[in-house]
Order: C-alpha cells, then sequence, then structure tokens
C-alpha cells in the first residue's frame, strides 16, 4: 500500500473508530459488490475526501495517480469509492490522465455504486472531445467487453457529455454505444440504457424522440417507459 493511501486509511478508521465493516450481504444485495466496507455514509465521505486533499493540496500529478492506483486495488468498497470522489473535485489533474487507465481500474470494480463512482460525474463532454479519438477506442473496447461493469461504464462515461453538449457526433456515438447493448437483460445495463437516452433529452430531444420510435420493440421495456415519460413530461416518473 502506498504511503498516502496509508494515511488517508488511518483517517478512515480515526472516523469510523475501527468500526466493523458494514454487512457484506447489505453490499451485495444493494450495490452488486462482495466488498467490505466501512460503516461511513457519502457526506462522511466526502468531507474526510475534502478534508484530506485541502492537507496535501502540493500533490504531484504522478502522486495523484499513485493514490489512485492504490486505492482502486483496495480491499474495500469505502477505499474505491472515495478513489472516484478525488477524481471528481481535482479537476486539472483529472484531465492530465490516460483514458485508459480507467479500464484498468474497471478490473477492480463491481456493481453500479462503485462504477459509476468512477464514471458518472467527473468525465465531461469538453475532456471527451478535446482527445476524442482515444476516448472513442476506450468507450467502443468497454462496451464489447464481457465483463458487465465495463459495459455500464461504457453507457455511465456518456451520461454527463450528452447532458453537457450538442455535438452530434457525440449523440449518435452515444446511440450506437446504446445499440451494441440494448438486448442484454442485466439491470446493471438497462437501467443504465435509460438513464442515458433520458439524459439525451436535453439537448438532442428530436434525435432520441426518432430514435425511440424506430428501436422502441428492442430497447429494454424500462427505457422505452422512462425515455418517453421523460419526453412527455420532462420527468423520470
Amino acid at each position: 500500500m502506498k504511503k498516502l493511501h496509508q494515511q488517508l486509511l488511518t483517517k478512515i478508521k480515526e472516523k469510523t473508530k475501527n468500526k466493523p465493516f458494514r454487512s457484506k450481504h447489505c453490499l451485495k444485495t444493494y450495490c452488486g459488490t462482495d466488498d467490505p466496507s466501512y460503516n461511513l455514509s457519502n457526506p462522511q465521505m466526502r468531507t474526510i475526501a475534502k478534508n484530506w486533499l485541502r492537507k496535501n493540496s502540493d500533490l504531484l500529478d504522478s502522486q495523484f495517480i499513485e493514490l489512485l492506483d492504490s486505492l482502486y486495488e483496495g480491499k474495500t468498497d469505502t477505499e474505491k469509492r472515495l478513489a472516484g470522489m478525488f477524481l471528481e473535485y481535482l479537476s486539472k489533474k483529472r484531465k492530465k490522465i490516460d483514458p485508459f487507465k480507467i479500464a484498468r481500474w474497471l478490473d477492480n470494480l463491481q456493481g453500479w455504486c462503485q462504477v459509476d463512482s468512477l464514471c458518472q460525474s467527473s468525465f465531461t463532454a469538453a475532456e471527451l472531445l478535446s482527445n476524442w479519438q482515444k476516448w472513442k477506442k476506450l468507450l467502443i473496447q468497454l462496451n464489447k467487453d464481457e465483463n458487465l461493469n465495463k459495459k455500464r461504464a461504457s453507457l455511465v462515461l456518456l451520461v454527463k457529455p450528452v447532458r453537457q453538449s450538442e455535438n452530434k457526433e457525440l449523440a449518435l456515438f452515444a446511440l450506437n454505444q446504446i445499440g451494441r447493448l440494448k438486448e442484454e437483460r442485466s439491470k446493471l445495463i438497462t437501467k443504465t440504457v435509460s438513464w442515458l437516452l433520458r439524459e439525451m433529452v436535453k439537448k438532442h430531444r428530436r434525435l432520441i424522440k426518432d430514435y425511440l420510435e424506430k428501436n422502441q420493440t428492442s430497447l429494454p421495456a424500462i427505457a422505452v417507459r422512462e425515455t418517453k415519460r421523460k419526453l412527455e413530461t420532462g420527468k423520470k416518473t
């Protein structure tokens, strides 16, 4: 374990007073992971992350990468989701990361909580489009992987960008990603298909309306239902 990782883990243990890990059964049932977890809420985890970053504001780019590598290899769900928070907060350092690092980190993640903590809130449309050929290659690779967590990541990584950008190439690419996965029946995928389509409505309403009409018989029922409702009411439910 890297030194910075050990320092952070010490802070986590201080906060929880070395309480036992939460039940694995709870995490498996809700989040889809076998990893144990410290008994910390998301707000508590964010407080730990922000305080630690303030005290380590001189963190070098190389140290940041080493810390993330170590956290994603950690034994607990808590460590892996904290890594996602660091990615969210340190945007300047995040922009320097090779996109293919994500594929390696995903090897250690399972379940929607962990995958989304890495992929949902950090990488922006501007970041993807500034290095589009590499990101495109990564996203296709994840989409075709046998690992369902990587398939989910191939869609979740596009949620924020398509919500932010009117770029048509990006939108059409997202629909192609959905097209390759629309027959998957795992909830890890069907719910993500719905999520991505709904997020595209804001910037690509006409495109999504046409796509839904042409593909509603092959798309997951939940995606058709929720996207239609989003188009009609502006809400998921």
